[in-house]
C-alpha cells in the first residue's frame, strides 16, 4: 500500500480505499470484513449511504477477531446534505460515530456544498408538494467549517475536507479556515480529469481524491432506473480500446490501469465493488508503472466538463441553491 501525508497533521492516508455508495448494508458488512482481509485500510462511507452501522459491525469483528487495530484504519465518512449547517454539524458526527461504532474518524467531509432542510422523523430531505427539494437557501460554509474544526480541536475528528466543492468555495473557506481543507474528494477519470482543480489542489496542499475513478460503471443502472436517464451518458472507459491496449501491454486489466493512471499522478482512488475477485483486482495496482507514453495516450482522452455524470440534477430543484457548484450543461440526460 501506498500513502500521500496530509497537510497539517501529516497523518498518512492510503492511495486506495474502498468506496461503498450503493452498497447496501447486508451486503457491505462482509465485503468491508474481506476487503480489510485482502489489505485495504482506507474505508469511505458517508450518512447518506445509510450503511454505516454495517461497515462498523464489519470493522469491530475484524478487531476483535485480532486481525489489526483501529489506528491501523483510515475511515473517511460525510457531513450529509440535511446536516449541512453549524448547528447541526456535531448532532449528525455523534450519530454517525455511534453507528460506526468508533470514537473518532480519520477524515470528515462535507459531502455537497449545497444543503437541504430535514425531516426530523427520516433525517432525510424535505420535499415540496410540486417535487422539489425543500432547499436551505442559507447554507453558510464558513459557520459549517467552524463547527467542524470544534469537533477536531475535540478529538472527534482527525482531518477535515470537503467534497463536490469548486475552486471558488474552498477559496473562501480556505481564507477563513484555522485548520484548512485537506482533502478534496470529486468525481474523477479518464474522461473528467479536473486538471485545473487538481493544479489548484496541488498549490494549496489538498489531497485529491476521486470517486468513480472508473467511471461508475455501477451507477448507470442505477440512475436510468431512478432518475430516467440516457444510458449514452455514461462513459464506457473500461471498454475502451486505448486502456484496453496498455492493459495488454502490462498483463493487467483495464480497471487496474484506470486506478493505476490516477494514483501514479497523486491521486486517491476509492473503487467501489463488492465482488471478491473485482476487490483482489481493485488491489493489484501497486507492482507495475505506466510509462509517460502511456500516461500521455490517457490524458488525451479527458473530455472535460461534459463527461460528468455526478451534477446532481437528479436532486429536483438543486441548481436554485446558490452554493450548486457546477456550471449548468444543456445535455439532456433523460430517455426519449
Amino acid at each position: 500500500m501506498k500513502y500521500a501525508k496530509l497537510s497539517q497533521t501529516e497523518d498518512l492516508m492510503p492511495t486506495l480505499g474502498l468506496g461503498t455508495w450503493q452498497a447496501p448494508p447486508e451486503v457491505i458488512e462482509t465485503t468491508v470484513y474481506k476487503a480489510l482481509d485482502l489489505g485495504y485500510r482506507h474505508i469511505d462511507t458517508a450518512f447518506n449511504y445509510n450503511n454505516e452501522e454495517a461497515i462498523g459491525n464489519a470493522i469491530k469483528r475484524w478487531i476483535q477477531d485480532g486481525k489489526g487495530t483501529r489506528k491501523d484504519l483510515f475511515i473517511t465518512t460525510k457531513l450529509p446534505h440535511v446536516g449541512n449547517r453549524a448547528a447541526d454539524v456535531k448532532r449528525f458526527l455523534h450519530l454517525q460515530l455511534g453507528r460506526l461504532q468508533m470514537d473518532y474518524v480519520d477524515l470528515y467531509l462535507i459531502h455537497v456544498p449545497f444543503g437541504f432542510r430535514c425531516d426530523p422523523d427520516t433525517l432525510t430531505p424535505l420535499v415540496k408538494e410540486n417535487g422539489d427539494y425543500d432547499i436551505d437557501m442559507e447554507t453558510d460554509h464558513i459557520s459549517t467549517w467552524k463547527a467542524m474544526e470544534e469537533c477536531q480541536r475535540e478529538g472527534l475528528i482527525r482531518n477535515l475536507g470537503l467534497s463536490n466543492f469548486n475552486e471558488t468555495q474552498i477559496l473562501k473557506i480556505i481564507n477563513s479556515a484555522t485548520i484548512k481543507p485537506q482533502v478534496l474528494q470529486v468525481e474523477l477519470h479518464a474522461y473528467f480529469q479536473q486538471l485545473d482543480l487538481r493544479k489548484f489542489c496541488m498549490e494549496h496542499e489538498i489531497v485529491v481524491t476521486a470517486y468513480a475513478p472508473l467511471g461508475s460503471p455501477g451507477a448507470k443502472e442505477h440512475f436510468v432506473n431512478k432518475y430516467n436517464y440516457s444510458p449514452d451518458v455514461f462513459p464506457d472507459l473500461l471498454g475502451h480500446p486505448e486502456v484496453k491496449d496498455i492493459a495488454r501491454n502490462h498483463g493487467k486489466t483495464p480497471a487496474q490501469v484506470l486506478l493505476r493512471f490516477l494514483v501514479q499522478q497523486k491521486v486517491i482512488v476509492i473503487p467501489k465493488s463488492t465482488s471478491d475477485h473485482r476487490l483482489k483486482e481493485n488491489s493489484d495496482i501497486y507492482d507495475f508503472e505506466l510509462l509517460p507514453a502511456e500516461i500521455n495516450r490517457l490524458k488525451k482522452l479527458d473530455k472535460g466538463e461534459d463527461s460528468r455524470v455526478f451534477n446532481f440534477l437528479f436532486w429536483k430543484g438543486v441548481e436554485k441553491h446558490p452554493e450548486y457548484p457546477f456550471k449548468l450543461q444543456t445535455v439532456d440526460t433523460s430517455k426519449d
